[in-house]
């Protein structure tokens, strides 16, 4: 049992080392990049794998036709990264293989497809998620998902934070022996600060006066607590907007509470909870295809569907079919995010026409429906008309 225990501890040290060597990071860089401002913006497109080459290429495609006079003077360029597939993961042996990373690095901004992870226990190799290793190499230290269902009243903005919580060393854990199995949680004040003061920032600029901090404080008292006290204090310095919290169990059931749920406005999340409940959240806005993903970072962002790379649809041939909805949505955050605000309102507005209010043509994943090409058409053409 001795050398057990030594053993994990050894590793629990390491953990803790790299995670105080992150905190000095985060203390000495405080610096953002004015993305709107750059004379140049270099745009990833990265399709991933499964359904995701396909909707990415879509995406782009819509970008070319919003984009075509900054595309053809070089104020804005693509760049195309290959090499986010699951083979080539596998075999690299990486979540995100050295040169790939290379290259997300070079741009400014990045379009992302879905990619798959293999799960613990499957017959792939136990890889770490690409998102999640992007996240943490990049800093991406925001996750922000906008819901919006007119109609009932619900306008939410969710920011999860993205490195820390349960999931930054979600694949570091330790198995001690057969029968005990530790993972690790992660908070830290400055990870904490950021998140919270861009949330508070955000709902400041957009005229919201609630903001909303989620956690499991009363049970998991260290490091929720941490996040909540300290996302209290940042609140302090915004008397105009109130701060309620309130925890994750009741936050999934308050969103499904037609009585209450028009009052939320802006949500501050740890990485767990944030995860979980903004596809409760999208799917009450009518299924996580509809809904698209920022992540923000000091120096880079990285734009995404919310749903994953549908294996399932891919053996059964049924690929082309993939609705592009979520990463459309995703790069109208895209636009928004590098100061072209214009063409984002007219992508969100066209989606709004094409998937929600007109809905001449859908695709839904079956032959029955549209292409992913036909429905990028649709949109192309309704934006045409705004």
């Amino acid at each position: 049992m001795e050398q057990k225990v030594t053993a994990a501890a050894e590793h629990f040290a390491k953990l803790v080392e790299q995670q105080l060597a992150r905190v000095e990071r985060m203390k000495k860089d405080q610096e953002f990049t004015d993305f709107a401002a750059l004379s140049q913006v270099v745009v990833g497109i990265c399709g991933g794998d499964g359904i995701g080459p396909i909707i990415t290429r879509e995406a782009c495609r819509v970008l070319e036709y919003l984009l075509a006079d900054e595309l053809r003077s070089g104020k804005v360029v693509f760049k195309m990264i290959d090499g986010l597939t699951i083979e080539n993961r596998i075999a690299k042996g990486k979540s995100i293989p050295d040169d790939v990373m290379e290259q997300l690095k070079s741009c400014h901004v990045i379009l992302k497809g879905p990619t798959t992870t293999p799960r613990a226990g499957g017959d792939m190799p136990n890889l770490e998620s690409a998102n999640v290793t992007m996240r943490r190499e990049l800093d991406l230290f925001a996750n922000v998902r906008p819901v919006k269902v007119p109609e009932e009243g619900i306008d939410w903005i969710f920011f999860r934070e993205n490195t820390e919580g349960s999931y930054t060393l979600g694949s570091r854990g330790i198995n001690v022996d057969d029968g005990l199995a530790v993972d690790f949680t992660v908070t830290t004040a400055g990870g904490t600060d950021r998140i919270a003061r861009l949330a508070y920032d955000y709902a400041a600029r957009n005229g919201k006066n609630r903001v909303s901090i989620v956690t499991k404080a009363n049970i998991i008292k260290t490091t929720d607590g941490n996040f909540l006290r300290r996302c209290q204090a940042i609140g302090q310095e915004y008397p105009g907007i109130s701060t309620d919290d309130w925890y994750i169990d009741i936050m999934t059931a308050n969103l499904v509470n037609q009585d209450i749920r028009s009052g939320f406005q802006v949500f501050i999340l740890p990485n767990l909870y944030g995860d979980i409940i903004t596809d409760e959240a999208a799917q009450i806005q009518g299924g996580v295809g509809t809904a698209g993903s920022a992540n923000i970072g000091q120096h880079y962002a990285m734009f995404e569907a919310v749903h994953g790379s549908a294996p399932r649809l891919m053996e059964q041939g049924l690929g082309d079919y993939a609705d592009p909805s979520s990463i459309l949505r995703a790069a109208a955050l895209l636009l928004s995010h590098i100061g072209r605000q214009k063409q984002a309102e007219k992508l969100e507005k066209a989606l709004d026409i094409c998937g929600v209010t007109e809905k001449k043509i859908l695709a839904n994943g079956t032959a029955a429906g549209a292409t992913c090409r036909e429905f990028g058409d649709y949109v192309m053409e309704t934006v045409a008309k705004l």
